[in-house]
């Protein structure tokens, strides 16, 4: 009865926790430069519930950050970069399905963002994602932003522009689900490596591992 009584505890403990079924809002990213540590927003619950499926299934596990822009961002989850060959073209591959948009949050530095080929209704990659680097803006760019794109930032959001910087240019157009956490340092030193072709690392970039904390 006693054990009975434990189990039964132990299952209702569980409803209430996520760690029980694996599924974290906060996310390891491993690569052969440095850790990156990401929180998921329950904001987007489609992207984050999708983002935490594709860690339950390893499918991140050993794709590259195949695409690195300086001031902008690096880019992966391109199931096509596993054990691509050098100077092979990357960017197209994806699980086959996208996401319905969720945009809203701004690309602050160190934004997790889905990315997207070109499409109207602004549907998201099924798998491949960003996070932001950017540049710090100035409030006169900031204010022509709001004016382009119909929004209002918040004080908060402007201070964070002005001072860490951002792309507040992509704002409204792709869909931010989480963000740097820690390893910042290690996302500022992969988007400073040398790059080939399609803005490719020439030294590739591994995500060894993806998994919830």
């Amino acid at each position: 009865m006693r054990q009975l009584l434990k189990i039964a505890i132990f299952a209702l403990v569980c409803t209430f926790f996520t760690a029980c079924t694996g599924d974290s809002n906060t996310v390891l990213i491993k690569t052969n430069k440095g850790d990156i540590t990401v929180e998921l927003f329950d904001e987007t619950p489609r992207h984050k519930e999708n983002f935490q499926k594709m860690v339950k299934e390893k499918y991140y596990d050993g794709l590259l950050f195949h695409r690195v822009m300086p001031g902008f961002m690096i880019q992966g989850g391109d199931p096509n970069s596993r054990g691509a060959a050098a100077g092979a073209a990357l960017g197209m591959g994806g699980p086959g399905y996208t996401i319905d948009h969720e945009i809203g949050q701004p690309h602050l530095r160190g934004a997790l963002a889905a990315a997207r080929t070109p499409n109207p209704e602004k549907a998201s990659s099924g798998s491949q994602f960003y996070i932001v680097t950017g540049q710090p803006q100035a409030a006169s760019a900031l204010d022509q932003y709001e004016r382009m794109k119909g929004i209002k930032y918040s004080e908060a959001q402007r201070a964070a522009y002005i001072k860490d910087g951002g792309r507040p240019d992509l704002d409204m157009d792709y869909t931010v689900f989480g963000q740097v956490v820690s390893g910042m340092e290690v996302v500022d030193a992969i988007s400073a490596g040398a790059t080939g072709a399609a803005n490719r690392p020439v030294e590739d970039v591994v995500i060894e591992s993806v998994s919830f904390k």
